[in-house]
């Protein structure tokens, strides 16, 4: 056995296919004294019983790209290293068995086409032709996605370790890690129980291993182990080598051939959890015992698709545990708690698919500090404070699993682990009315319904116009009408002091937050390449204090980016006080002679106005009012401490009985800021848009000689120009938009949206997307185009603006 180094510069924990990929890819990336570290063997995790499907449409563009990165790669994977994978592009059906499923899969055709990929929607016969052995009575149509395929888990990963030891990594298997050597939050070594290995960087790669192993340095991944279970049969006449993957969603289950036999297996509503109170010692190379009974409901729909499995000869039941998240999204990328360690694990049996793209963005993630493109949705920092406890992920991690086929509904929501995180005024709420949301276990009002009308507070999906349709409609009346109290308790909520807070801020911040006390900024937090990495309001409450506003679900994400770049040697700290805050916002043209109704404080337009922050009191408690609004309209927010919250409430609904007040939720506040042009961070904007790309150039303090992260990139681009412009879109309203649909420019496929609604205002549906060109993108351009929007495979007419559908001049906010 070769000699363990003793130092390197980066460690990957597991030889798993993400671990061995990852290894592949920073040798590539020139840093050859990478090493690999495997416990047992290479596959013997989880790795060599994956069922090996590889598809890659997901919802979002960028994981979509990451999986079509591993599709290009095992293409050319065995030509490179001379081992076989088991690669095959022979394509991937999916079927629908409804008229609901199909509407499903004609958007997914459409999100295809946004991204750039090609997906044929066939007929039921026509889908016969690809897959004979089945039974289309029940079908009401199929999609084909052509560079689909299958792989061998384990061949495929013995080929990313051979090209990795190609070029020039080290792998090491039965090589245990027993700790990590961390001195002052900073990671010198991993200990091994062949020896000691200095180390800069630590990547774990361990699979269902990664939680309890990261937990012992304060590191949080969210996943656990479930059951999974397919079978393989014998040789059946008619199956040949070339047959497509099938995913048969509607009975929840998948095939792929082998060997000229069969592998079927599938999710179940009700899968088990598996090494509750810990994985095994010595598990590896380990399947479960098989479960028949519990498969059982499987094979009966199965059977009803392909008939010839109710006389195949069965070979195995393979049961074998796979990490799955809460989200159903893998988890990657440097953890907030640790400087230095990352980690790409939680892959929920879709591992061979991401593998070869995940391991070129951790690659570039550990090499560079950043990721390749924009990764929120499997990001680690969108997890919070519910995921620390195991019980709660595993909770909502099995309905993650039980919902993996079952109808993707535009607004779904989880019914697990809840309620969690609740507001003061979650009682009276739900008392009034209120069908709930939740994001990162807070419970949020979606929408209120309306017991006279004969309404109730649950939502029911439809991929239509969905019930709470006329209920988000009063609201959004309301808003614009008279006045609507909006309960934003869950806004994460920061403050950073010291002496030096003014000139840490002033570096991080795009927009210049050097103005006086009681102002407010609204501003984005750009990297290097001057990409949004935040969208937030920062309040300046004091010469070296300011407070932090910014979304329910970017807590851990902007709390750590905050922290990771304030310049070294500064004197200022970061807290985060979420949980101290309520916050009601008051928004209308009658907000002010509500607000004013209930304070001594003079709340009038010229001792009050907008973008100032000001603590006045209302019933006895000092209220941090900020003039701000998402909304559009005039409005505050009222940021108070939890303790008074009933209270506050209680004195701001009475003062509004006569003046129009209602409650509102998230729904209304969704198509306010639709038709007021408010962007969205994580949809519209993130750190593959830049301001200037984004229309929010404004907000970056280019005017000055401050200087700040992302700056020169910035001037570079404005100088240059930019190749992509966000535009918002408008079409009948009896075209529901959700989002992803693709945008077509003089019938030139141009990109997609990015967010999608209603607007009832302007009684329009609302879009808004990048329009994309190699050559540059003016406003000239976009607006001088003639636009259509593919909506479920059919083009909808469609109008293009550059500015506000509502109050462009900002005159109802600033009044």
């Amino acid at each position: 056995m070769a000699q363990l180094p003793s130092t390197a510069k980066t460690v990957i924990i597991g030889g798993g296919i993400i671990g061995c990929s990852t290894a592949y890819h920073l040798a590539k990336l020139g840093w050859t004294d990478t090493v690999l570290l495997e416990r047992k063997k290479l596959t013997s995790g989880t790795t060599f019983h994956a069922a090996g499907l590889v598809g890659q449409l997901r919802s979002n563009a960028n994981i979509t790209q990451l999986l079509g990165y591993s599709v290009d790669l095992y293409n050319k994977l065995e030509e490179e290293t001379g081992l076989g994978t088991g690669w095959k592009m022979n394509g991937g059906l999916r079927l629908a068995c409804n008229q609901e499923r199909w509407t499903e899969v004609k958007r997914q055709a459409t999100t295809a086409h946004s991204f750039g990929l090609e997906m044929e929607l066939l007929t039921p016969s026509e889908a016969q032709e690809l897959w004979p052995l089945m039974d289309i009575s029940d079908l009401v149509g199929a999609a084909f996605m052509p560079t689909d395929g299958q792989a061998n888990p384990s061949d495929i990963t013995q080929a990313l370790a051979k090209g990795a030891r190609m070029a020039g990594a080290s792998i090491f298997e039965d090589t245990k890690v027993t700790d990590i050597e961390i001195e002052d939050g900073k990671i010198r070594a991993v200990i091994t129980q062949g020896g000691r290995i200095e180390c800069e960087k630590v990547i774990c790669c361990a699979g269902q291993w990664t939680r309890d192993f990261a937990k012992r340095f304060g590191v949080n991944v969210p996943l656990v182990s479930m059951e999974h279970q397919y079978m393989v049969t014998e040789p059946i006449a008619g199956v040949t080598p070339g047959l497509p993957t099938l995913r048969d969603p509607d009975r929840l289950t998948y095939y792929k051939e082998e060997v000229g036999g069969l592998v079927m297996g599938g999710y179940e509503p009700d899968p088990i959890a598996w090494a509750t109170k810990g994985i095994p010692s010595g598990f590896h190379y380990s399947l479960l015992d098989s479960n028949f009974d519990h498969f059982e409901q499987l094979m009966e729909l199965a059977l009803g698709r392909v008939p010839a499995l109710e006389t195949a000869g069965i070979k195995t039941l393979t049961n074998g545990p796979e990490s799955f998240t809460p989200d159903g999204n893998f988890i990657i990328g440097e953890a907030p708690e640790l400087r230095n360690f990352y980690v790409g694990a939680g892959f929920n049996a879709f591992g061979i698919a991401a593998g070869g793209g995940a391991g070129m963005a951790l690659a570039e993630w550990a090499h560079k500090g950043e990721p390749p493109f924009d990764l929120w949705s499997a990001d680690i920092r969108r997890f919070g404070r519910p995921h620390f406890d195991t019980d709660w992920v595993r909770a909502r991690t099995s309905e993650a699993y039980g919902k993996h086929y079952t109808m993707a509904w535009p607004h779904e929501e989880h019914s697990s682990g809840r309620p969690c995180r609740k507001s003061p005024l979650y009682d009276v709420l739900a008392e009034a009315g209120a069908s709930f949301g939740e994001k990162l276990g807070w419970e949020r009002p979606n929408w209120f319904a309306d017991a006279a009308k004969g309404e109730t507070p649950k939502d029911v999906y439809s991929f239509g116009r969905q019930n709470w349709f006329e209920a988000v409609g009063r609201e959004h009346k309301a808003a614009r009408e008279a006045a609507a109290l909006f309960d934003q308790t869950s806004f994460s909520k920061f403050a950073l002091k010291g002496p030096d807070a003014l000139a840490a801020l002033n570096w991080i911040c795009a927009n210049n937050v050097d103005k006086p006390v009681g102002a407010l900024t609204y501003t984005q937090m750009l990297n290097d390449r001057g990409g949004i990495e935040c969208d937030l309001t920062v309040g300046r409450v004091a010469s070296d204090e300011f407070y932090i506003v910014t979304g329910t679900g970017f807590a851990t994400h902007d709390f750590n980016w905050i922290s990771r770049n304030i310049p070294a040697g500064m004197n200022c700290q970061l807290f985060d006080i979420t949980s101290s805050n309520s916050v009601l916002s008051l928004m209308g043209p009658n907000a002010r002679s509500i607000l004013q109704k209930v304070t001594n404080d003079d709340v009038s337009g010229e001792a009050f106005k907008f973008g100032m922050i000001r603590t006045i009191g209302i019933a006895g408690c000092p209220v941090q009012a900020l003039r701000v609004t998402y909304v559009g309209e005039l409005g505050w927010e009222l940021h108070l401490p939890v303790e008074y919250a009933q209270t506050v409430y209680a004195a701001i609904m009475k003062a509004g009985r006569g003046e129009g007040l209602i409650n509102a939720g998230y729904r209304a506040i969704e198509s306010l800021r639709l038709e007021k042009g408010y962007r969205a961070w994580g949809s519209d904007i993130g750190p593959d848009h830049t301001p200037q790309e984004s229309g929010l150039g404004w907000a970056v303090k280019l005017g000055t000689d401050i200087d700040f992260r992302g700056r020169a990139a910035a001037e570079a681009q404005k100088a240059a120009g930019v190749k992509k412009r966000l535009a918002c879109f408008t079409v009948d309203p009896d075209v529901v938009l959700v989002g992803r649909e693709t945008i077509y420019r003089n019938g030139k496929r141009v990109g997609w949206l990015t967010s999608g609604g209603y607007g009832y205002s302007v009684g329009r549906s609302i879009g808004y997307g990048y329009v994309r060109d190699a050559q540059g993108v003016s406003a000239d351009f976009v607006a001088s185009g003639d636009y259509q929007l593919e909506v479920a495979t059919q083009r909808v007419p469609a109008q293009v603006h550059m500015q506000p559908l509502y109050d462009p001049k900002m005159l109802r906010v600033k009044v």
